[in-house]
């Protein structure tokens, strides 16, 4: 029951808004415009407000497009051929190749689609093809009003609502890691890298809600005083995707050092341990809207005992997990706004490695 209300409470705006967008199409089309069964407007609207987050406007454009050219084919064969089986999936297939043909997106291919077939087996030749043309514009541009005037979402809320359950799936992920590493059960290690590989999908739905976002500050005026904290959001985003893509390979190398017998530090599952910490303190504190000071902290601890574990002897692939460790800390740094030259020098100075001479840096030894 709690996870049904919650669903519920999850989709409530949008249900709202769709619901708000369908009335007043219709009401712009039939009370104003004086179109008597102005079907395709509520349609319309109801479409473009559900197309995928952070492509609303472009999936409101191929909507538009999509109902004229199904519209057009639809009233032009039946024109020349009559109605009946043969020509509904003629009209269908012409609609689908023009629409793909034009590199459009799936929205404009459905749309296409589906409005030849409602012309041919739903409609008249009576009046002229624009009107049905305008109550799709109708349509698309009170949805386009509803989202970014009217009831215009909360940004910071569905960026952090996206963002949660991909940063909780990076820490996990590396905490696993690190209790795999600590037991010495490489098992356990690929797991962990399965589950990340896994959580790319939160990740792309974390980029897809920080393009929403931006749209929806850009064109709602009432949520123009989010755009100080979304930017914490914004500028993280892409070093944390860069980060997860060093961190699997930082995986990858770990459960071969375990494969192969080397030689592991206690120090250097600590690392990943405390990796682990530092992206779960910056959920916390991007959801608090404060400065990310503890998660910079603690990475800058992780690439230090990672240092620690270089100097106490790892073998070939434990000083590859050493060097992801550092790139991955220099990421996370970059994604609590440091810029990328400090970022480097404060990876470097915690390793241990800023006051030594080039070339005097130990080889890892007592490799198996």
């Amino acid at each position: 029951m709690t996870v049904v209300l919650s669903r519920a409470r999850a989709g409530l705006m949008l249900a709202i808004q769709a619901g708000l967008a369908a009335g007043l199409a219709w009401y712009v089309a039939h009370d104003l415009f004086g179109r008597p069964m102005p079907f395709f407007a509520p349609i319309a609207a109801v479409i473009a407000l559900g197309s995928s987050v952070g492509q609303r406007l472009r999936r409101t454009s191929e909507l538009v497009i999509g109902v004229a050219a199904g519209i057009g084919l639809g009233d032009g064969i039946i024109l020349l051929i009559g109605n009946g089986p043969v020509q509904i999936g003629v009209i269908v297939l012409l609609a689908v190749l023009l629409a793909t043909a034009a590199g459009g997106g799936a929205a404009l291919i459905v749309q296409s689609a589906s409005s030849a077939v409602l012309v041919a087996t739903l409609t008249t030749a009576n009046g002229p093809v624009w009107t049905r043309f305008l109550d799709a514009l109708v349509g698309g541009g009170i949805a386009l009003v509803v989202m970014t005037v009217l009831l215009p979402l909360n940004p910071l809320t569905v960026v952090r609502r996206a963002a949660d359950p991909a940063l909780r799936a990076f820490t996990d992920g590396l905490h696993d890691a690190a209790r795999g590493l600590a037991a010495a059960e490489p098992e356990v290690i690929h797991g962990a890298l399965e589950r990340l590989r896994a959580a790319e999908g939160t990740f792309a739905a974390f980029s897809a809600a920080i393009e929403a976002a931006g749209e929806n500050v850009a064109f709602a005026p009432a949520r123009w005083r989010a755009r100080g904290a979304l930017a914490q959001y914004v500028d993280g985003a892409p070093q944390l995707t860069y980060a997860l893509r060093n961190v699997r390979v930082l995986l990858r190398r770990a459960q071969t050092a375990l494969d192969d017998h080397e030689p592991i530090p206690a120090v250097l599952p600590e690392s990943v341990r405390h990796l682990g910490d530092a992206v779960e303190l910056l959920r916390q504190e991007w959801d608090r809207g404060i400065e990310p000071v503890a998660a910079r902290e603690r990475a800058l601890r992780a690439v230090a005992e990672s240092g620690r574990a270089y100097q106490e002897g790892v073998g070939y692939s434990g000083g590859v997990v050493v060097a992801q460790t550092r790139t991955a800390v220099a990421d996370l740094l970059r994604a609590t706004g440091v810029e990328y030259a400090e970022a480097t020098r404060q990876v470097r100075d915690a390793i241990g490695w800023s006051t030594r001479p080039r070339g005097a840096r130990r080889r890892p030894g007592r490799s198996t």
